[in-house]
């Protein structure tokens, strides 16, 4: 759109009305551009909001450079009319007029007050006017209006991304501190509600400063380009840029956190009765396995000589405390406190019932060798009657001789696991009638201890 026409040689007619022609046509698309900037949401917004910070200080800027774009664009049409002016004298304009034409639209013909350009940094020499061209004037007009449709598009790009979502996560928040209150989660009570104070907190500081300076939350994807040469179509491409919305993000991701740790108190509360029933259970069969291991170490005291019987643990008193202490908290609603009491109850509960079925399996450990020798004994005596020795007198002897120990009282393992070993070592099957030569022993499979 930026003109590139100098004063240079005389124009041709009809190369003056090809630049009228295109001249006016930029001269439409200018003021377009101008409406509609005017126009923006993001500028009547700004015009209307109490600022500060960045925001504040480029938009004073920019406001005035919207009042200039004006003043310029007036300037721009009215030499551009004076040149049509000129135009319209004649059919077929003469050398004067061909002349007089080229200077209106080449040269350094418009006057202008004297100013300076965007981002230019220091004042420039003090002037009044200046005399420029209908060019240089476009490459003005394009620079401030590329400042300040950055301004107004940043403005409007936070003001569209964040005010209202923030809204959301408040309106959210809100929801899950009714929800934090319903399960006992109150301020100086539980961390969880001092963090959604926290994120209130912080949630209606971001609102305050997005809508005062918004553009401290914008990231320009490039630095605005300097001076002329930038066109208005220009400027919308480099109108490139992202919302930071780390802090609101971040935030989001917290309260998700705090929703995620609420909702598991809130599950606790519907499941705290069965778990603390099923906590209740594990303590019973402990119970019941404790007292049984209490009976088999009477019956190996009773029954097993020279034997040591390890004595057996109490019940866990101190954990029935705690489920009482528990059953509290459920019925005053502290499900906070009741979560890692339960976590933990339900640990110790398994544990307990894992240590009394080894006290039961060790007190026990006589009384199940008595019965694992007992049934050696008895499976000889079938290997006695298949061998065809059951009759012999020194097996008969020796089954009875470890069968009165292993079912006396009380028992010496020892003593009868030697008598076992005699038996079996006794039984030979009967000598067949050979020629000279003995009967082969039979092959005992319980010599390796493989017991029936």
């Amino acid at each position: 759109m930026a003109l590139a026409g100098s004063a240079g040689p005389v124009m041709s007619r009809e190369e003056v009305d090809r630049a009228l022609a295109r001249l006016g046509a930029e001269r439409d698309a200018v003021e377009a551009a101008l409406l509609a900037l005017q126009d923006h949401p993001g500028r009547r917004l700004l015009e209307g909001a109490a600022l500060s910070g960045r925001t504040r200080e480029r938009w004073s800027v920019a406001e005035q450079g919207l009042t200039l774009l004006w003043a310029l664009f007036d300037r721009y049409s009215e030499a551009l009319a004076s040149a049509r002016a000129v135009r319209s004298r004649r059919n077929r304009p003469g050398s004067p007029e061909l002349a007089e034409l080229s200077e209106l639209l080449g040269g350094a013909a418009v006057t202008v007050s004297g100013g300076q350009l965007p981002d230019v940094a220091g004042p420039v020499p003090a002037r009044l006017v200046e005399q420029v061209s209908l060019a240089e004037l476009m490459d003005r007009m394009n620079a401030w209006y590329a400042t300040v449709l950055e301004v107004v598009n940043a403005a409007d790009a936070v003001w569209s991304a964040l005010p209202a979502r923030i809204d959301l996560l408040l309106a959210e928040l809100g929801r899950v501190r009714m929800l934090s209150v319903s399960v006992g989660v109150r301020p100086g009570v539980h961390p969880l509600a001092d963090d959604l104070a926290g994120l209130a907190t912080e949630l209606t500081a971001l609102r305050a400063e997005v809508l005062a300076d918004p553009l401290a939350l914008w990231r320009p994807g490039r630095v605005p380009a300097q001076g002329g040469g930038v066109t208005i179509t220009a400027s919308y491409a480099a109108m490139s840029g992202v919302v930071d919305t780390e802090r609101f993000d971040r935030a989001g991701r917290a309260l998700d956190g705090v929703r995620v740790e609420l909702e598991g108190l809130l599950r606790l509360r519907d499941e705290a009765q069965e778990r603390l029933q099923q906590v209740g259970d594990l303590l019973q069969r402990a119970d019941a396995t404790l007292a049984e291991a209490r009976r088999a170490r009477g019956e190996v005291l009773a029954k097993i000589a020279a034997t040591e019987v390890p004595a057996v643990p109490g019940p866990a008193s101190a954990l029935r405390e705690r489920i009482v202490q528990a059953s509290e908290l459920q019925q005053s609603g502290q499900w906070h406190r009741l979560a890692p009491l339960l976590d933990a109850l339900e640990d110790a509960a398994a544990k307990e019932l894992t240590r009394a079925r080894h006290s039961l399996t060790e007190v026990a450990q006589p009384l199940a060798v008595r019965a694992e020798l007992r049934g050696r004994l008895e499976a000889y005596k079938a290997m006695a009657a298949r061998l065809g020795v059951a009759e012999d007198p020194e097996v008969i002897e020796r089954f009875e001789k470890a069968r009165w120990l292993l079912w006396s009282a009380p028992c010496d393992l020892r003593a009868a696991a030697d008598a076992v070993g005699r038996f079996q070592q006794a039984l030979r099957p009967p000598a067949r009638p050979a020629a000279g030569a003995p009967a082969a022993a039979p092959v005992d499979r319980y010599q390796d201890g493989q017991g029936a």
